[in-house]
């Protein structure tokens, strides 16, 4: 299968587990009708069906629960309120278990059968977990130990025009993680005052960090690996959207002015009056140790250079 736009890796952690979140995006994009018909067949068993007798939990109710609404972390609360917590020691040996189904099992022939099927015999497929990724255009070998990590945020900042947004999302799809837009935090207001020129001031941008502030935190208690797309231009910004800064790193895009003003010029839909640069680039105060990448490149070249630079 080709990537699906919102499924996550089965590798991905959710409140401690492995696959729970993946098997939520399957039923939020079945009901959207966005969920391609060869993952049909297997909604509510084999791998959901074992992660739902873990957690104590009846699939359809499950799948009534995940429509209802609600954020993932709320969903695996109502899990555990319905099946009981699980501790940390028994999610762990449960994690081991699922990522090595299809390793030396009563499921190895079954995996062979299925990695000659989609034509990746010449992958280094283990598991099914493996064969997955692989078969939605993910390297796993990689995310293996990228994912089983603490979870961690990465913030693609810089000015606009820099392509924050259009590199976080590429990186986000690349490695399955959920993407933030900081965009999406502000409140109406300061949204007028940008679309007419006028720069926000630091008490404008408050709840506006508030509230983003509070998406990651979030994140990181939850064990959701995040893509922040933020300008966080100021030192004093930085610091008030993060509390624990060895979980985070920045990568800054940066480019001439005459490309960043050209870009602001040629695209439509967005409420920065290219009007602003100047002003954002009077404020931008480089972060120490960020990743430096230059918009020359294009947005799967930035990518690129991200993943090797951080190695996942």
């Amino acid at each position: 299968m080709p990537f699906v736009p919102g499924l996550r890796s089965s590798y991905a952690l959710t409140g401690g587990l492995v696959y729970f979140g993946r098997m939520l995006d399957k039923i939020r994009l079945h009901a959207a009708g966005r969920l391609p018909a060869d993952y049909h067949a297997n909604l509510g068993i084999g791998f959901d069906g074992r992660t739902c007798a873990f957690l104590g939990v009846d699939y359809p109710a499950l799948k009534a629960r995940t429509l209802a609404g609600g954020t993932d972390e709320e969903i695996l609360a109502w899990c555990h309120a319905q099946g009981g917590a699980r501790p940390e020691a028994t999610r762990e040996i449960w994690n081991r278990f699922m990522m090595k189904i299809g390793w030396r099992d009563d499921r190895s022939p079954v995996l062979r059968q299925r990695i000659a099927a989609f034509g990746l015999s010449d992958h280094p497929i283990e598991t099914f977990f493996d064969l997955n990724d692989f078969d939605e255009g993910r390297d796993p070998v990689t995310r293996r130990a990228w994912e089983l990590r603490p979870a961690r945020i990465i913030v693609v900042m810089g000015v606009s025009g820099c392509g924050k947004t259009t590199v976080g999302r590429e990186l986000a799809r690349a490695v399955g993680w959920r993407f933030v837009d900081a965009d999406d935090f502000h409140p109406p207001a300061n949204v007028a005052k940008m679309q007419a020129g006028t720069p926000l001031d630091d008490a404008d941008r408050e709840p506006w960090l508030a509230a983003l502030r509070e998406e990651i935190d979030r994140g990181l208690a939850t064990d959701e690996s995040l893509v922040v797309a933020c300008s966080a231009l100021k030192e004093r910004y930085r610091e008030r959207l993060i509390a624990d800064a060895s979980r985070v790193v920045f990568v800054h895009l940066e480019g001439t002015r005459t490309l960043l003003q050209a870009r602001l010029e040629g695209r439509s839909g967005h409420f920065m009056n290219p009007a602003l640069l100047d002003s954002q680039l009077a404020a931008l105060e480089i972060p120490a140790g960020a990743l430096r990448c230059d918009i020359a490149f294009t947005p799967y070249e930035l990518v690129a250079q991200i993943r090797t630079a951080y190695t996942f």
